[in-house]
């Protein structure tokens, strides 16, 4: 995403407060904590609407009326995260980060999230500033405090970036350019382990802009974006920082928004992490951490702290947010245009594709075969053995031994398989060994047989393979059920939804790339959503969204934003319902980031109570060769936990060895 231009408009959600004085502003909070209890109302509503500074004068006419200290007033009467906020903000922004990071390094244990949000994300200037304050506040050196609690490269990269010495935004050298981009890629891709040094030297001392560049190069040099490098040859708090550390050079808002994010959904709220983002960032980039919120997320971030949190605590996070952001969906202009150049961004970018399952070195099928006969023969059976080489080899390899087994044995080991396994491990075996038409054809079949139609998985397969991938399932269906899949799906399926699942299923979508003037009438079309009725609509988004490119689509949504000021995504599931609405969600989540809407499933599948096998299943063997590594890396980018994790914590027994052996590793 875009960040603000430089030189840009106050872009904080707090002011100086209008005709203030401070004597005033200090005897209405002597009032508001003097007697039994307090008026906590009158607090957060004179502390939110006065700017640091304002603070610092209302503190120091506390302490000249009543020779008392306004900090220890306010920790005595208030309590809880309520206290936390408040008091945060009383304190300079050096003060309040010295706090944090004292905190952080405190007692058992460090909070290394804490450390690299900080120090990832300041200015040369505030990083000075942090310093003389932890020294002033605690008359400990915070270097040394630093080195004292953490070790190896992680240390060393925040040592560097508290020196605040990193070079100024001014003439960028492409020569430098280049030489940091190969000295990048030779330290890490083209070099048997990594040389972590140079990515602390780089990542650590050039400029914002010269990185920016870099990145972008990167990208083109490469074919992957430096996010998937820093994560394939760093790991641990190390990994975590320099990743922080390239999202803030790419973005602060939108590193902050994120944060902000991750710190509120699910269960529980990171009350730490949001006080803490909440007062930083109320003096100087609120309002663009809202404009980036309310893009990423479709909605604002003054809603989601509306439901997230409760009482005072909330009343003054709402007025430090210092507005909502309209409708659910509408971008208002500013962020319009950066959900614009994150679709321009995403057009340039080709992130390459990685399976988790490759094919075998030394492979011999003789000894598979013999040794699956072997693992299956006799009294009981050894399942190890079977997971072992079946999650080691790839489809290909797995359809030698099948041949090789009925030559050696003539027996069919499909047939074997079935007989000695059972439940959720047979379901994913017997998936690993079939071709993967032949699965995608018989999940298609399973989710149209019996009562009931399991829609869920028709518009995962058909809405996301590609046209060979379809005219392959086309042509198994036909061998395996001797019917044709669009006789199957116009007999179990009805209306609309029954359209768009035969136009998916023809396999005939656009192959070129984007027509500019094309997709311009291609999002007139479909924007207009106040002519003709309900049908005509959906009828206008199967003609395009089932039949253009991907490449083309992405300009189509992008040049939607531009006319509408909505997300394609939002209007579909304003405008539609039911399994409509589903089908063409899952198309424009596909086209957007196919590997996302596949982490997003996965993660359904494993949250909360209960386990849905049959998708996670369906998604780890259908993907495991095309592109579940990255998969993991959206997953974890998303819901700060691994598939591995979500796995271990989530299923038992020979099944999660097996979907383990699938996934390929932790990250």
């Amino acid at each position: 995403m875009a960040k603000p231009a430089q030189g840009a408009k106050y872009r904080g959600s707090i002011r100086d407060f209008p005709d203030f004085d401070p004597s005033q502003d200090a005897e209405a909070l002597y009032t508001a904590m003097k007697g039994f209890g307090s008026d906590k109302e009158a607090i957060l509503e004179l502390i939110t609407s006065r700017s640091n500074r304002q603070r610092q004068e209302v503190c120091q006419s506390y302490k000249s009326l009543y020779g008392k200290d306004l900090i220890a007033d306010l920790k005595y009467e208030l309590t809880g995260k309520f206290e936390r906020l408040i008091v945060g903000l009383m304190r300079p922004l050096a003060y309040c980060d010295a706090k944090e990071i004292k905190d952080a390094i405190s007692g058992i244990g460090t909070d290394e999230k804490c450390l690299i949000e900080i120090l990832a994300s300041r200015t040369n200037e505030q990083i000075h500033q942090l310093v003389a304050a932890y020294k002033d506040a605690y008359e400990r050196d915070l270097e040394a405090d630093i080195i004292g609690d953490t070790s190896g490269h992680f240390q060393k990269m925040l040592v560097v970036l508290l020196q605040g010495t990193r070079e100024d935004d001014d003439v960028v050298s492409e020569d430098l350019v280049q030489q940091d981009v190969q000295d990048l890629y030779e330290a890490g891709e083209l070099k048997w382990g990594t040389d972590e040094a140079q990515f602390i030297y780089i990542l650590g001392n050039r400029s914002k802009q010269h990185l920016r560049l870099v990145f972008d190069e990167y990208l083109k040099t490469t074919g992957k974006p430096i996010e998937a490098s820093i994560r394939g040859e760093l790991s641990g708090d190390f990994e975590k920082l320099m990743l922080a550390v390239v999202k803030c050079i790419r973005s602060t808002p939108e590193y902050f928004a994120e944060r902000l994010f991750k710190a509120m959904k699910g269960l529980g709220t990171r009350d730490n992490t949001l006080i803490r983002i909440m007062v930083s960032r109320s003096e100087l980039d609120m309002l663009d951490i809202r404009e980036i919120f309310r893009t990423k997320y479709e909605k604002s971030l003054y809603s989601m702290i509306k439901n997230d949190t409760s009482g005072e605590y909330k009343k003054a996070l709402l007025k430090l947010c210092g507005g909502d952001d309209d409708a659910a969906g509408q971008f208002f202009p500013e962020a319009a245009q950066v959900a614009y150049q994150m679709w321009e961004l995403s057009a340039v970018a080709r992130v390459e594709l990685k399976g988790t399952v490759r094919p075998a070195n030394d492979f011999n099928p003789d000894a598979d075969a013999k040794a699956l006969r072997k693992a299956m023969k006799g009294l009981g059976t050894d399942e190890g053995t079977i997971i072992d080489i079946i999650t080691h080899r790839s489809n290909a390899q797995r359809q030698q031994i099948r041949q090789t087994f009925k030559s050696h044995f003539g027996r069919d080991l499909m047939a074997d398989l079935k007989s000695e396994l059972s439940g959720d491990l047979a379901r994913l075996i017997l998936g690993l060994m079939m071709p993967p038409a032949h699965y995608d054809a018989k999940q298609l079949k399973k989710a149209m047989e019996g009562a009931g139609t399991d829609e869920k998985a028709l518009i995962e397969i058909l809405a996301t393979r590609t046209n060979a991938e379809i005219q392959a399932i086309n042509e198994a269906y036909k061998e395996d059920y001797h019917k044709s899949l669009e006789d199957a799906l116009s007999s179990d399926t009805s209306g609309h939804f029954k359209r768009i699942l035969i136009s998916l299923a023809t396999g005939n979508r656009e192959e070129g790339g984007e027509d500019r003037d094309q997709a311009r009438e291609d999002a007139q079309e479909i924007a207009d959503t106040s002519s003709g009725d309900k049908t005509s609509l959906e009828t206008r988004f199967m003609t395009i969204l089932c039949t253009r490119s991907y490449p083309h689509l992405r300009r189509v949504f992008q040049e939607f934003i531009k006319m509408t000021n909505y997300d394609v995504e939002h209007t579909i599931k304003k405008e539609m319902s039911g399994d409509v609405k589903d089908a063409f969600v899952a198309i424009v989540q596909s086209v957007k980031n196919k590997p996302l809407f596949f982490a997003d499933k996965l993660y359904k599948s494993m949250k909360g109570a209960g386990t849905d096998e049959k998708t996670l299943t369906r998604i780890m063997v259908s993907r495991s060769e095309i592109d579940l590594l990255n998969i993991r890396r959206e997953f974890i980018e998303k819901y700060d936990k691994s598939v591995h994790q979500a796995i271990e914590g989530d299923t038992s027994g020979d099944f999660m060895k097996a979907l383990l052996a699938i996934c390929g590793g932790e990250d």
